[in-house]
Formats: structure tokens, sequence, C-alpha cells
């Protein structure tokens, strides 16, 4: 499991370094499989002023005269970029930087004129737009106008950050998310815990028409629904955008992300449903007919036995339990109303079907080592206020808890 430094500290008050902080996790009993130094590769990497931008003649060449700094004030440096300008912020790799890959710059001529280092892409740097806005534009990486000449980019563009690779053995599954591990950092650095927002204002409206019914309660022992109306599906915050980037995951949109982020940050994975695309709106937890079919979001087709678990909208199969959701039911551009799920599956029953079916997936490696009642409440207050904050839905009074009771 992938945690950021930086997403730590957001719960806990860190004052050690990453690597001491390794050391401690280590000493309570994690297995730090790696330290992973976001900007480790980059050196000698800084924010260049281009002061100067002349069109080398007879080449697709521009030759360009660069403030960097303490590094000198009129670097001369070629590119072939097609968006350089007299003006801009760049990332500027000096004579003898060297950037991800093992990739070295040295200063040599290009088409007879001298280039003391190279301007560089958000590619080059290792960069994404989830990680860094605009990283992904054919040519040089634009950064804004307030950058200051000389800075390591790294500070600039988010490589200033550690990512811990933490292996979860099946015993500590409180601690398969950020949330869970920084709980053991506190604890470990003897620090107060500072847990993320779940507070949120519901409106009047109840959709008389949604009902939610488990059938098998021993395989589902916890399911919990809530109905979001008034959608606006868009693009998630650059903070988010990041953070699960950092992870390893992309942005998909406000919606999706939310479901992801929430899986990350609390440990509990969650679904959200279109409910436009339901035959009805009754919700049942079944075990599936023996020979029922269903396309999941990956677009793979499986035939399902009894011993697997779905959610059916009173008709068909619109999500594999534990798994999956079903591709007839996934959130698209033109989402207007959905239905969050937050559950307990019981996790023998995920592990054989997952593996069953050659399935396995992040919310199936969560729902294995074992989902606490309590984390499936917590998983859904996240992420209805996170429909709050990024101003994205309306949340409803429509609100269903099915629970056996009794653990799985």
């Amino acid at each position: 499991m992938k945690v950021p430094f930086s997403w730590l500290k957001q719960y806990v008050d860190i004052d050690v370094t990453a690597q001491e902080l390794e050391d401690k996790l280590f000493g309570c009993g994690f297995e730090v499989e790696e330290l992973i130094d976001l900007g480790g590769e980059i050196s000698k990497v800084v924010v260049g002023v281009v002061t100067e931008c002349v069109p080398q003649e007879g080449t697709h060449l521009h030759i360009c005269k660069v403030d960097c700094g303490e590094y000198g004030h009129d670097i001369q440096i070629s590119t072939g970029a097609p968006n350089v300008y007299a003006g801009m912020h760049t990332a500027a790799a000096l004579d003898g930087s060297t950037l991800p890959g093992g990739v070295k710059i040295k200063a040599k001529p290009l088409m007879g004129v001298e280039s003391n280092g190279m301007l560089c892409s958000g590619e080059e740097l290792g960069l994404n737009d989830d990680l860094y806005p605009g990283a992904e534009v054919y040519g040089l990486l634009d950064l804004p106008k307030d950058t200051v000449p000389g800075t390591p980019i790294q500070q600039v563009v988010g490589l200033d950050d550690y990512i811990f690779d933490i292996s979860i053995t099946a015993n500590r599954a409180d601690c398969q998310s950020v949330l869970g591990i920084a709980r053991e950092v506190a604890a470990v650095l003897n620090k107060p815990l500072k847990m993320p927002a779940t507070d949120y204002t519901v409106s009047d409206y109840v959709d008389s028409r949604l009902s939610i019914s488990v059938e098998d309660e021993d395989l589902c022992p916890r399911y919990i629904g809530h109905y979001v109306r008034n959608i606006t599906p868009g693009e998630s915050p650059r903070w988010m955008r990041r953070q699960l980037a950092l992870c390893g995951l992309r942005s998909i949109s406000n919606v999706v992300d939310i479901t992801n982020y929430v899986m990350l940050e609390i440990g509990q994975p969650m679904h959200a449903f279109d409910m436009d695309t339901l035959e009805s709106c009754q919700i049942l937890v079944r075990r599936a007919k023996d020979g029922e079919k269903i396309t999941t979001l990956d677009e793979k087709e499986f035939t399902l036995t009894p011993n697997n678990l779905v959610i059916c909208d009173g008709s068909k199969p619109v999500a594999l339990a534990g798994v999956m959701g079903g591709l007839n039911s996934e959130i698209k551009d033109t989402t207007t109303q959905l239905l969050f799920e937050s559950a307990k599956f019981a996790r023998d029953n995920i592990r054989k079907t997952a593996r069953g079916l050659g399935q396995n997936t992040d919310a199936s490696s969560h729902y294995e080592k074992g989902i606490s009642e309590y984390t499936t409440e917590l998983g859904m207050a996240r992420a209805l206020h996170l429909i709050q904050e990024l101003g994205c839905g309306e949340v409803t009074s429509t609100h269903f808890d099915c629970s056996a009771g009794a653990p799985a």
C-alpha cells in the first residue's frame, strides 16, 4: 500500500524526517518495502525564466537566454519546443543535471550553437496532469509567473515528497488506509490524531421509490445506501487528483474520484450507481442465480454461481459485490442522480469470488482482509462530506442502513 508522506501530515503533526519515520514504523512492526523519494532522480533542475527567445535560422530551434537565479542570469539554452516564448517560466535542466530514468544532461552544441542545458516538459520530469496541471501539454512545462528563478523544481511541482510502500499483513486490516497508518504514526510519535471532516447537511427531499434490502445477511452484515441528486459531474480539484496520483490512481471524475479517495483515506471501498440506468429503485443484495451474467466496469463478462454475491436493481445484477461495479450502472458525464454504497461483506466470500473469477481489485483486496462496520459508516459520512465540499451534488434525506446486527 502506497502512503504519501504529505498525506500523513494532514492527520498528524509529524516532526521527524521521512527516513526517521520509516525506522519508527519498522520498530512497531510494519514492513516498509520501499521509501520512494519522488524527486530523488532529479538533480540540478531549477526554475528558469526565458528572458530572450530568438529563432535559429534554418532550424526548428530557438536560442534562449535563461535566468536561473543563483545558477546564472544569462544561460544560453537551445530548445525545439513549439510553445517556448520570452517571459516563460519553465524547468531548466542545467549542465550536469539528471532526470528520471537516469538521463544526464550535458552542455553541448545543437545545430552548431552551444546549449548549456535543456528546457524540460512535464513528461521529462515524470509528471502527468494529475500530479501537476499542464504537465501533459505538448512542449515545455509552463510554470506560474510568480515562481522564483533558481528554485529547485521539486519544490515547485510537488516532487519534494516521499511515498511509503507498506506491506499490510492480514491481521492488520485496520491499517489498510492512509488514516489507519496515520493512527499508528500518531501513537508512535505520541501526537494527537486529526480526523478527516465527516460533517454534512441533508436536504428535506426524500425519494419514496427507493428501497434497499439484504437477502443474504451472512454474506452482507451491513449495507448503507444514500441517495444524492442534482449531480454535476466534472473534474476533481487539484488536491484530490494529486493525492490519488501519488497512490497510483488516475482521476476519472469528481464522483468516481470520491469513491476511490474514501477507499484510500478511510479504507472503505465504495461504489456509486447511476440511478437513471437502474430498471427499478428496489436494490437487492442477494446470491447470484446459477448462470447469471454481469459485465463489470472493465468490460469483462462473467458467468456467476450462487457462491457469488451481487447487488441487483430488482431484475438484474448491477455490481459484483465487493469486487467491481457493473458497466450497466457506471457514473457518466450525464449522471444526475446516484446511490452511494458503503458495505461490509464476508471476507471469505469476497476472496473466493475474486480468485474464482480471476478478478482481483483494490476493493476485493480490502474486503479480503476485513472491513469493520464502523469503517462502513465512517466511509459513507466522508463521501457525503466530500460531495458537499466539492459542490457536485445535493445530499438528500434518503438514507438506508441495513444491518444484521452481528459480525461476519
